[in-house]
């Protein structure tokens, strides 16, 4: 039951993931940069606290008591998910629902599974998985075998997107995603797809914090609602700086107050869609204390992600009026991902 239970969360963040950017095609007159802050100062500043109060509401007590290594590791990893995450939205506006996410999402995975063990190979620590378990042991071999799939399945994708390209014309291309750009999305999403992975080491980076919580007689199934608040602040940090070099150089900090937008509806569509992207690892934090593995339920939210941001793809008719040959392929292409995703997963299964 406890796993089932830690499947439904796990669907129910993936869903709020492969949704959150849907809001934000509301927004109306407002530059990328604008929406983009302005919905993230409520995924990363507004309700992670807010979470962690009405969940832990001891929470600002065990950040303040925790190790400063723990705490410096932590936003270090968050600023560098922050990076990925800033250009996660760049790979969505550039290729589409589908297509920037199966991109991202899939190096994501991948390098999920990857990243904390290579770390882990210089840096030890007792029930840690190095990246020599991964190559010398058998379930680590079907990890880096899922690897390899998953980039298969990112070469696949590629390959559509390269046949989408070469099939429709300039101005159907700009009406299924209005700002269609192949080779720049391709280099933001697969820059986004490597850092973004990082957001899962910087929970493991934290968890003496969800540990602390967890002593202090709090549910395990918020723990992780505490390591979000340091975590977050690194991504608040390069996003936050980012944005504002774009208002400035664009000349758009006009944006947030221009009347001749719908800045109520603009306002409330940024912050819907940043609340939606947080309650992703809400219920990830769930999940991943009822399945009691953390590569594994990685591994489960990049895969539910993948199928809920595909489906708004095929929703919004992003793949309309191309043929059957490259409809195909992109399939393919998700499928293969999908596959890599349960293939690494049943590896750290088997440990």
């Amino acid at each position: 039951m406890q796993i089932i239970l830690g499947v439904i969360f796990h669907f129910i963040g993936g869903f709020a993931s492969g949704s959150f950017y849907m809001p934000y095609k509301k927004v109306k007159g407002w530059h990328w940069e604008s929406y983009w802050i302005i919905g993230g100062l409520f995924s990363w500043l507004i309700v992670p606290p807010l979470a962690a109060y009405l969940t832990v509401p001891d929470f600002a007590e065990i950040i303040k008591n925790t190790p400063w290594d723990v705490i410096k590791y932590t936003i270090m990893f968050g600023i560098l998910w922050g990076v990925g995450g800033l250009t996660y939205g760049l790979g969505v506006r550039y290729l589409g629902m589908s297509l920037g996410n199966s991109v991202v999402l899939g190096f994501c995975s991948a390098f999920g599974a990857l990243v904390p063990s290579i770390y882990y190979n210089f840096y030890p620590a007792e029930g840690k998985t190095t990246f020599h378990d991964l190559t010398t042991t058998s379930w680590g071999r079907i990890v880096l075998a899922g690897v390899i799939v998953c980039l298969i399945g990112i070469y696949i994708c590629g390959r559509a997107g390269i046949m989408k390209e070469n099939e429709l014309p300039e101005a159907e291309k700009k009406k299924s995603v209005s700002e269609f750009n192949l080779v720049k999305g391709l280099i933001v999403a697969i820059i986004s797809g490597i850092l973004s992975a990082c957001f899962n080491f910087g929970i493991e980076a934290g968890k003496p914090m969800a540990e602390a919580a967890v002593r202090a007689g709090f549910n395990p199934l918020y723990q992780n609602n505490v390591i979000y608040v340091t975590l977050l602040w690194g991504g608040l940090t390069t996003n936050f700086i980012w944005c504002m070099i774009l208002n400035a150089r664009n000349k758009t900090f006009g944006d947030y107050t221009n009347r001749q937008t719908p800045l109520l509806k603009n306002y409330l569509f940024a912050a819907l869609a940043g609340t939606t992207w947080f309650l992703q690892f809400f219920f990830y934090g769930m999940g991943e204390s009822k399945l009691g593995n953390g590569a594994s339920s990685w591994i489960l939210h990049m895969a539910f992600i993948i199928l809920v941001a595909n489906m708004w793809g095929i929703l919004l008719k992003e793949w309309k009026g191309v043929s059957k040959k490259t409809k195909t392929t992109i399939t393919l292409g998700i499928i293969t991902i999908i596959l890599s995703v349960l293939i690494v997963g049943y590896g750290n299964a088997l440990k």
